[in-house]
């Protein structure tokens, strides 16, 4: 059924390229934060090496994980198989969010096409690896990615994206700094 590692093998690393779709969870340091869930698709995601991954982050409506990494670094990412044999692999890790024009932002943009929205790159280094059986999870078909975010990041431009940025990513919902431009 399930099983637990410290490092990504490379059957796990095919199954994760197979996946599209992936969860992002984060929460800030001490009570009364929020937890944060994001689903995430569109190819963003690459498994570097067996101890480290990463993820495109494209400009969205808010800014946890990269306010919640700023805070503690601690972020557990989820694939789950809607299809075929059922399975559910969690990352768990210390994140941290390399904003678009930095030089670790450059240095890890070539793992990823080239979507319209960016503004971070995150970092996992990942200490556990846990797989468990997904026996519950409905089996779906996926119709098609959707394009609705990319088209919507390419109608603002990108000084349209600086400005969303600046107003809507500065802050998380907790008050903790995110990103600002």
């Amino acid at each position: 059924m399930g099983a637990v590692s410290s490092s990504i093998d490379e059957t796990l690393a095919a199954w994760i390229a197979e996946q599209p779709v992936f969860f992002v969870a984060s929460a800030p340091t001490g009570p009364g934060g929020h937890v944060n869930l994001s689903p995430k698709g569109l190819d963003t995601f690459t498994v570097l090496d067996p101890s480290r991954v990463a993820y495109l982050d494209l400009t969205g409506s808010g800014v946890e994980t990269i306010a919640h990494l700023r805070d503690n670094g601690r972020i557990t990412i989820m694939f789950c198989a809607f299809d075929g044999n059922p399975q559910i692999l969690r990352l768990f890790g210390t994140g941290c969010a390399h904003a678009l024009e930095t030089p670790e932002f450059a240095a890890l943009e070539h793992h990823f096409p080239e979507l319209p929205g960016r503004r971070s790159i995150i970092e996992v280094a990942v200490e556990r690896v846990q797989t468990s059986c997904g026996y519950g999870v409905p089996e779906m078909s996926i119709v098609s990615a959707r394009s609705r975010l990319t088209e919507w990041a390419t109608a603002r431009g990108a000084e349209g994206l600086v400005e969303y940025r600046s107003g809507k990513n500065a802050r998380s919902i907790d008050g903790l700094p995110g990103l600002a431009g």
